[in-house]
């Protein structure tokens, strides 16, 4: 499990984290280069070279918006100017996107990030500009919430694009699309000009979310751990029952693959730190904060304390805890991740998703008066990125288009690239893997420097999350 550093505060990690902006900055301008705008959209690096796989387009928000993390952090205005300006001639098609669950993806990593800098002050508050950026993120959010499966008691998710029966763990993360809609007033209209609330949807999907692809150790089945997650669950479309788990990208459905785990522990505290901005009066329809917040702080724990028992002890985990290969490892736990083993990848983009969710976690229990639990998530978060941020997983090599090294896409489809001499996946990098190192970078930069709290909605209404 993980060994976590009591001692580390993230002014200590600060230079790292200035070493992986330097290094950040170089990739970018490389990625532009190679994949203009019009190109497919950037996936994984197949030795050291961005390409595309197409399955559904849900990574080109994380190029463009990788654009606008590195201006938030570092000031260069030619990364505003880009990211803007591609947000602008590329993004449309995405906020349109009927066949995906990733508008909290792609579109609050681009609008959603031009639209709080606006709020923060960090850009000129053009009206024009404002209105742009709100109307994408109304849409966006609106669209989402239209893939809408409902189960057998009455309520529903937003399904994946396998279709109408699949739940997919990942999509807890991209409700912010609803979530920064429904703080701009939005709603999504129906049939007989039916207005059906998105606050209301992304509660009653984060709580199937939580209900059916997180397990809290009751029996559910032979393998119900506390903590563990399917990546997809799967309902009978014609009566909305759930039926079984499943998996996309995960070893078994009765496994746990580590990227969907993380999704879910960055996704449960993120929707904690909405709600806190939201009065009690308007989640009274939906059971009222206490009971929604039980549920969303519930499924946070439980996937963070799976994650911190059942990852190696730098914090960086394999790609699944069910992987066959694991056990020729031996004792795997007790020893770092080996990204250079025979047997099974690692995967560094869970790493950086889930770091994040632990620090969220960790000052969510801590500002709720819970300091002693908070400090070991945070602590362990804390863990976690100083192992990203250096040597084997940050990737210095201006030869190299990635920026954090040894990510995974897709193990069971054969999709990544294994070098020669090597038996496993290792030495690449993915975009959304990147974007979220970015995204943790940033996050540990605002609290050593003290500048604002950094959440997907900007600057606090309630100082809940200022």
């Amino acid at each position: 499990m993980i060994r976590i550093d009591q001692e580390l505060t993230p002014s200590a990690l600060l230079p790292k984290i200035d070493r992986l902006w330097e290094a950040s900055a170089q990739k970018i301008d490389s990625i532009e280069k190679s994949c203009p705008p019009g190109a497919a959209s950037p996936v994984f690096t197949v030795e050291g070279q961005y390409t595309a796989r197409g399955w559904t387009e849900w990574t080109q928000g994380f190029q463009y918006g990788s654009a606008l993390l590195q201006f938030d952090a570092t000031d260069e205005r030619r990364f505003l100017d880009s990211g803007r300006e591609q947000t602008v001639a590329v993004m449309a098609s995405h906020v349109s996107h009927i066949g995906v669950h990733d508008h909290g993806f792609n579109n609050v990593s681009t609008y959603g990030n031009l639209w709080r800098l606006m709020n923060e002050g960090r850009i000129p508050d053009d009206r024009a500009e404002r209105n742009f950026y709100e109307l994408a993120l109304k849409l966006t959010g609106a669209v989402q919430a239209a893939r809408w499966r409902g189960t057998a008691d009455g309520t529903g998710y937003i399904y994946s694009f396998n279709g109408p029966q699949s739940l997919f763990v990942d999509t807890i993360r991209s409700c912010r699309a609803l979530a920064v809609s429904h703080l701009l007033g939005h709603v999504l209209m129906g049939e007989r000009d039916e207005r059906i609330s998105l606050l209301g949807r992304l509660v009653e999907h984060a709580a199937n979310t939580a209900r059916w692809n997180v397990f809290y150790g009751e029996g559910r089945d032979s393998y119900d751990l506390l903590g563990r997650t399917s990546h997809e669950s799967i309902f009978n479309v014609n009566d909305g029952s759930f039926r079984c788990p499943s998996t996309q990208q995960g070893y078994s459905p009765f496994s746990t693959w580590t990227r969907g785990l993380a999704w879910a522990m960055l996704g449960f505290p993120e929707q904690l730190e909405f709600l806190g901005e939201l009065p009690d009066e308007e989640l009274t329809p939906y059971g009222g904060r206490a009971e929604i917040e039980a549920m969303l702080l519930r499924a946070a724990t439980a996937t963070a304390d799976f994650y911190l028992a059942h990852t190696p002890t730098d914090g960086v985990p394999y790609w699944d805890t069910g992987a066959p290969g694991l056990v020729r490892l031996g004792d795997y736990l007790d020893r770092p991740a080996d990204p250079y083993n025979e047997h099974e990848p690692v995967d560094s983009s869970a790493a950086a998703i889930g770091a994040q969710g632990l620090l969220r976690l960790g000052r969510h229990l801590d500002r709720a008066g819970r300091t002693e639990e908070g400090r070991r998530y945070w602590q362990a978060g804390l863990t976690v990125a100083d192992t990203l941020f250096g040597e084997p997983y940050l990737s210095t090599d201006p030869q190299h288009q990635g920026l954090l090294l040894h990510s995974v896409y897709h193990r069971p489809n054969g999709w990544d690239h294994v070098p020669a001499g090597q038996r496993v996946p290792n030495g690449e990098s993915s975009m959304w893997g990147d974007y979220h190192a970015r995204e943790l970078a940033l996050y540990l930069q605002r609290v050593a420097r003290t500048d604002p709290y950094y959440t997907f909605f900007g600057p606090s209404r309630t100082g809940v999350g200022a």
